[in-house]
């Protein structure tokens, strides 16, 4: 899992970066990134809490990440996360709201990293070296600690906007196009944190004197 870094710091990288998003699938709340500097030669055995091990969030439990976060914010380096709310990525798309979270999750890291490791296939609008990797938070520690921070951390932000907005259940479904949260917005319309860019079955299929009052 850390082979990518070990490169790095080779080519005598001192402060490397790895970057994921959370949240460019659901129909509301924000997409947000994270960027993890780890120490150099981080190694997992001894520093994790018991039967825990830095990888993929999606192959984690809630309470697995929520304690690997806790270490993963003790252990690093530095620690940056970015927020695109769903207004703007209305106006600019999912993917280039995701880029945009990215670079303000890279640009919060203190010290400034002199070499990015990027989960998927686009780079970052920044002048810094950067490698993109296919499934990179399953193949690099850094990138995958930057997953589970996203991830914890708009989990975090989802639950605040439950409060708000009950009615739609964003404890439960974190604002993914779940049955019951298609069914909420049928019932009550779209609220100020739904991406109205993104399309909601069995909703966008009604007539268009139906959606106008939705």
């Amino acid at each position: 899992m850390n082979s990518f870094e070990r490169k790095a710091h080779e080519r005598g990288c001192l402060f490397v970066a790895g970057i994921d998003e959370a949240g460019r699938g659901p129909l509301a709340g924000p997409v947000v990134a994270a960027a993890v500097i780890l120490p150099t030669g981080y190694e997992q055995e001894g520093t994790l809490p018991k039967g825990a091990r830095i990888n993929d969030s999606k192959k984690l439990t809630p309470r697995q990440r929520e304690r690997l976060f806790e270490t993963i914010a003790r252990d690093a380096v530095s620690v940056g996360v970015g927020v695109v709310e769903a207004p703007e990525i209305d106006v600019v798309n999912i993917l280039q709201a995701t880029l945009a979270a990215m670079k303000e999750a890279v640009l919060a890291l203190l010290p400034y990293p002199d070499y990015l490791l990027i989960d998927g296939i686009n780079r970052i609008n920044l002048d810094l070296p950067q490698e993109t990797i296919i499934s990179g938070d399953s193949r690099s520690i850094s990138v995958a600690a930057a997953s589970i921070v996203a991830k914890v951390s708009r989990d975090r932000m989802m639950e605040m906007y439950h409060r708000q907005f009950p009615q739609y259940n964003f404890l439960r479904n974190k604002g993914y196009g779940t049955r019951e949260h298609r069914e909420a917005i049928l019932k009550y319309g779209r609220s100020k944190i739904h991406r109205r860019s993104f399309r909601v079955t069995g909703i966008d299929d009604l007539p268009v004197n139906e959606k106008l009052q939705l």
